[in-house]
């Protein structure tokens, strides 16, 4: 099975920002650093990921 990982366009073409992945998966979202393609990963359940953007856009993660 191929993975077609993609990178937000907002994310520029800078390879030292701070970026993130997605892929669709057979188990859900896929999540991986695009600086490091070959390490961890985290897969989100699909019905879960909507919830996490929600909350990532809500600024719920930002750093004071």
């Amino acid at each position: 099975m191929t993975i077609n990982w993609r990178k937000s366009t907002r994310s520029g073409s800078a390879t030292d920002e701070a970026c993130v992945e997605v892929a669709c998966l057979p188990t859900g979202v896929g999540v991986r650093d695009s600086k490091d393609p070959d390490g961890e990963r985290l897969t989100i359940p699909g019905d879960r990921f909507g919830e996490l953007l929600r909350l990532i856009k809500g600024g719920v993660f930002d750093r004071p």
